[in-house]
């Protein structure tokens, strides 16, 4: 076995890893190489290599720096959308241009979103001119095939081919899988480089079979290779590995040129974990004998990375005071959703809707035996007011998250993730249903 530490050139924020004891190298493609972990049973070490290839590796050449590149940029990707609750491969990154996954037998398909049409979609599809925009995205796949270029694929040409993976086998319910994964990930990164006026043109990805846990994940890598990056939507200013492809002759100069593109992506993609916008909500009850139903809010608004504060206060005996924690949020231009959690006679909505152009929210706690009556003091407001009332305190939450997701993308990307991981969970159950039927 082979021992590999964290490089000498590691980064500050890297921490400091015992060295991992490698084991056979199970896989070597045009820019990486994998090895299965002696230690981590289930897992594997995927190292960059700084080789950069296009057209199948009709054109291969070195890029000093690039492994280091591109393991950054896919680490970033893959936390993202980690943290959005999507499920990967990625386990953490290791060093400089190697990072720990959960070991996959790949299905060898290469999953193509696009957004706007460019590149080889426009020789396919003579007539369909440059840019033009595809709503709903555009989905396409690729038969992983060297030798035949990659040929494009159908969804019948898939499962047709029975592919057993892991002891998996891939049906109509792991395609359908793969198929909504890839357009909910193409969304989630689509959303995040909106903020750095980067326009997501196309991008490709890869799924495994999980060995430990035979479930389908996003695998393999997302970096400058894996997509089209058009900063302010305009083509002449690319980003990605087209530049190279476009290359007419490959010299140090025109390579320096590719690797400012790639490393200015690296720098770029970081800010991609960061908030824009950081909104906030604040719960407002009307006594603390409504804490246990405030606490549900709460706790939903911290799965979004929501900041949520609690506050006991009644617009019918202090009116003053409510106006007066109204104004305290108002004054320091953070965007504020409020929530009244008041029963018998809701005041507090309807009073601070009245008094605030922020969003507020009615969330009633219902009580058994007057709570039909009660409900009404939410629901009737008078005219000029417009608050909303949710009876659930977990799906206020969600709709306070669905308001500041507009404009904090790491909000968004959870409710897109959670949308998409309830599809799942419904699809595998029906076909659970159905193989017990059968």
């Amino acid at each position: 076995a082979n021992y590999i530490g964290t490089s000498t050139l590691a980064s500050a924020h890297l921490p400091v890893l015992q060295k991992l004891k490698l084991g056979q190298k199970l896989n070597e493609g045009k820019t990486k190489q994998i090895f299965e972990l002696v230690d981590e049973p289930g897992h594997v070490l995927v190292q960059s290599k700084d080789q950069i290839t296009a057209g199948n590796a009709v054109r291969k050449d070195q890029m000093e720096g690039k492994a280091a590149i591109a393991n950054k940029t896919t680490s970033c990707v893959f936390k993202l959308l980690q943290d959005a609750g999507f499920k990967t491969a990625f386990v953490r990154q290791h060093s400089e241009t190697a990072f720990v996954a959960s070991r996959c037998e790949m299905i060898p398909i290469e999953w193509v979103c696009r957004r706007i049409a460019t590149g080889s979609f426009l020789k396919r599809n003579p007539g369909v001119k440059e840019g033009y925009r595809f709503t709903p995205l555009k989905m396409e796949m690729f038969f992983k095939d060297d030798a035949n270029n990659d040929p494009q694929w159908s969804e019948e040409q898939l499962l047709a081919a029975g592919f057993e993976l892991a002891g998996l086998t891939i049906g109509r319910c792991e395609v359908d899988i793969m198929s909504k994964s890839t357009v909910a990930i193409f969304e989630v990164l689509e959303k995040a480089w909106a903020t750095q006026d980067c326009t997501l043109v196309d991008m490709k990805i890869e799924f495994g079979v999980n060995v430990t846990t035979k479930e389908i994940v996003l695998a393999d890598v997302i970096d400058n290779d894996s997509w089209r990056l058009w900063p302010a939507g305009d083509r002449s200013q690319q980003k990605d590995k087209q530049v190279y492809r476009d290359l007419k002759e490959v010299t140090p100069e025109a390579m320096q040129m590719v690797k400012r593109n790639f490393e200015w992506v690296a720098e770029r993609v970081k800010l991609l974990l960061e908030s824009q916008v950081k909104g906030r909500v604040v719960v407002l009850m009307g006594s603390t004998s409504d804490v246990a139903h405030c606490e549900k809010i709460r706790k939903a608004c911290g799965s979004y990375g929501i900041p949520c504060h609690l506050r006991v206060n009644s617009a019918h005996k202090g009116p003053d005071e409510t106006l007066r924690i109204k104004a305290e949020y108002e004054g320091d231009g953070v965007p504020t959703i409020f929530v009244a959690v008041a029963g018998r006679s809701n005041g507090l909505g309807p009073v601070m809707s009245g008094n605030t152009a922020y969003p507020v929210i009615n969330c009633p706690p219902i009580t058994p035996d007057w709570g039909a009556q009660d409900i009404w003091s939410s629901l009737r407001m008078p005219s000029g007011l417009g608050c909303s009332t949710v009876l659930s305190p977990e799906a206020a939450a969600q709709f306070a998250a669905q308001i500041l997701g507009l404009n904090d993308h790491l909000v968004w990307v959870k409710l897109r993730a959670s949308m998409l991981n309830t599809w799942i969970s419904l699809k595998q159950a029906d076909k659970k249903l159905q193989e017990c039927s059968l």
